[in-house]
C-alpha cells in the first residue's frame, strides 16, 4: 500500500456538491452519435478515425469547461483544471476510463466513466473546490484492441510495461500503428515520456458499468469492486494448404478450418467440462481466402481466457497449447501462437474501497462488494498506483452489444459517488 493512502481525510465544506446529472446524460448521448449505429450499437475501435473524432469531441467539451488537455506519447488523452496544486506536496489521483470500442459494442463500457471523470473535474471546477492534490481525468487510448490487437495500449505505457509491448506494432490488416498513434497526438518513438513510476499517483479510481448481472438482481445501486479478473488472450495461426472444394480429396487435406474448429471445442470443454478456468472463449476468427469452393489456407483466432486465480490461468493455457499442437499432428497443418495479452488478476485498495463505501453510504446509496469479471485498465495502473473501482448496474447485465443500458438516475448516482470519493481524497 502506497503511503499516500493513509492520509485520505473526511469530506470538508464540499459535500454539498453533486455532478450536473442532466449535462453527463446529454454529453453520454452526444459522444454515441459518434461511430454510433441504427440499432444503438457504437463503434470507434481504438485509434479509428471515429475513435480520433471521440477524443477530439471529449477534448473541445473539456476546453468549452475551461478545463486543460494534453495528449502523451501513448495516445492517452489528460484533462486538468487550469494551474490546479501543480505545487501540491501530494501526488495526482487520476480518475478515467477509456473512449474506443469493440466492433458494434455498447454506448457506456469506457466512455461513461470518461465522460464522469470530465464532469467531475468541471464541478469541481466551477465551485472553486480546493482538493488536496491535482485530479488528472484521463481516456486511456486503445483498451479494447479491436482494431490494434494491442489492448489496454494507454493503460500500459503509463505503467512502464514498454518491454511487454510489441517495437513497430501492427493492426489485424498489417497497418502500422506508429501513423494513427501520430495522428491521434502520440510519439511511438517517445513512449517512455508517458510512463509514470511506482508512488507518483496518490491513486486511481475507475466509474464503469458492471457489464454484469449481480447489481441489478440485487438491486443495488453502487458496486464497490474488491478484485479484477486475471486475462491471457493467445493469437493463434493455423497453416495448411489450400485447394479446390470439389477437386481436392478429403483424404490428405490440410483443412485448418476443420483444426481451428476442434479447438474452438477444445477451449469452450475448457471452462464449462474441465472448469481450468472460469471462462474460456473464442471471439475472433478469420479464414483466408474466406471463399465457399476452396479448402481454407490460413486461419487467425484469438483465444480469451479470465481467472481470478493465475495458476489456473496458467494451467488453461499449458493445456491449449497441448491440445493445440496435438491437433496439428493429427491435421497435418502448422500452428503459431503468440501470447497478445497476460494480466494478473489484482486487488483493489482495501482503504479506496471503504472511502467509496463511505460515499455511497453519506448519499443514501445501497451498495454491494463485488469482483469484476470483465479486464479493465486498473488493472494495469494496479502496478503504479493503489487503485478502487466503482460500478453502477448493467440492466439485464448485458455489455459489448447495442442493448447496453443503464437507469439514468444509476448514471448519476455512480458519477456522485466518484465526486465524493476524489473530495474524499
Amino acid at each position: 500500500m502506497h503511503n499516500s493512502i493513509s492520509a485520505i481525510d473526511k469530506p470538508g465544506s464540499n459535500t454539498s456538491l453533486r455532478v450536473d446529472g442532466a449535462r453527463l446524460l446529454d454529453r453520454l448521448d452526444r459522444l454515441a452519435e459518434i461511430g454510433g449505429s441504427e440499432d444503438g450499437g457504437v463503434t470507434r475501435m481504438g485509434f479509428s478515425e471515429a475513435d480520433q473524432e471521440a477524443r477530439a469531441h471529449v477534448a473541445r467539451q473539456a476546453a468549452d469547461a475551461g478545463l486543460e488537455t494534453t495528449v502523451d506519447a501513448g495516445g492517452n488523452l489528460l484533462i486538468r483544471r487550469p494551474g490546479d496544486h501543480h505545487s501540491s506536496r501530494r501526488p495526482p489521483v487520476l480518475v478515467g476510463s477509456h473512449l474506443d470500442t469493440v466492433a458494434n459494442g455498447g454506448r457506456l463500457d469506457g466512455a461513461y466513466g470518461v465522460l464522469a471523470a470530465l464532469e467531475v473535474l468541471q464541478t469541481l471546477n466551477e465551485a472553486g473546490a480546493e482538493t488536496g492534490c491535482e485530479i488528472i481525468a484521463i481516456a486511456f487510448a486503445n483498451e479494447e484492441g479491436a482494431l490494434f490487437p494491442q489492448p489496454f495500449w494507454g493503460s500500459m505505457v503509463v505503467a512502464g510495461r514498454l518491454d511487454a509491448l510489441p517495437t513497430e506494432p501492427e493492426d489485424y490488416s498489417g497497418k502500422p500503428l506508429r501513423d494513427a498513434l501520430a495522428r491521434a497526438g502520440g510519439d511511438l518513438s517517445h513512449l517512455r515520456s508517458a510512463t509514470w513510476a511506482p508512488g507518483s499517483l496518490t491513486a486511481y479510481l475507475e466509474l464503469h458499468v458492471e457489464q454484469g448481472p449481480v447489481l441489478e438482481r440485487l438491486g443495488r445501486s453502487i458496486g464497490v469492486v474488491d478484485s479484477i479478473t486475471g486475462r491471457t488472450q493467445l493469437s493463434v495461426q493455423v497453416h495448411g494448404r489450400a485447394g479446390h472444394a470439389g477437386t481436392t480429396p478429403m483424404e490428405g487435406r490440410q483443412d485448418p478450418l476443420v483444426v481451428a474448429a476442434q479447438l474452438i471445442l477444445a477451449v469452450q470443454d475448457l471452462a464449462r467440462e474441465e472448469k481450468l478456468c472460469r471462462v474460456a472463449t473464442v471471439g475472433r476468427l478469420d479464414v483466408q481466402p474466406n471463399s465457399p469452393n476452396t479448402v481454407p489456407d490460413v486461419v487467425r483466432l484469438d483465444i480469451d481466457f479470465r481467472d481470478s486465480d493465475p495458476a489456473r490461468l496458467s494451467t488453461a493455457e499449458e493445456t491449449v497449447r497441448e491440445a493445440l499442437a496435438s491437433l496439428a499432428r493429427r491435421g497435418n497443418v502448422r500452428v503459431s501462437v503468440q501470447t497478445a495479452v497476460r494480466t494478473a488478476p489484482v486487488q483493489t485498495n482495501l482503504r479506496l474501497r471503504e472511502v467509496i463505501s463511505a460515499s455511497a453510504a453519506e448519499l443514501g446509496l445501497s451498495q454491494e462488494t463485488l469482483p469484476s469479471g470483465a479486464g479493465h485498465d486498473a488493472q494495469i495502473v494496479a502496478d503504479v498506483a493503489p487503485i478502487g473501482m466503482i460500478f453502477v448496474p448493467s440492466i439485464d447485465g448485458v455489455s459489448h452489444v447495442p442493448s447496453e443500458r443503464t437507469a439514468p438516475e444509476d448514471l448519476i448516482a455512480g458519477a456522485d459517488v466518484l465526486l465524493r470519493t476524489v473530495m474524499r481524497i
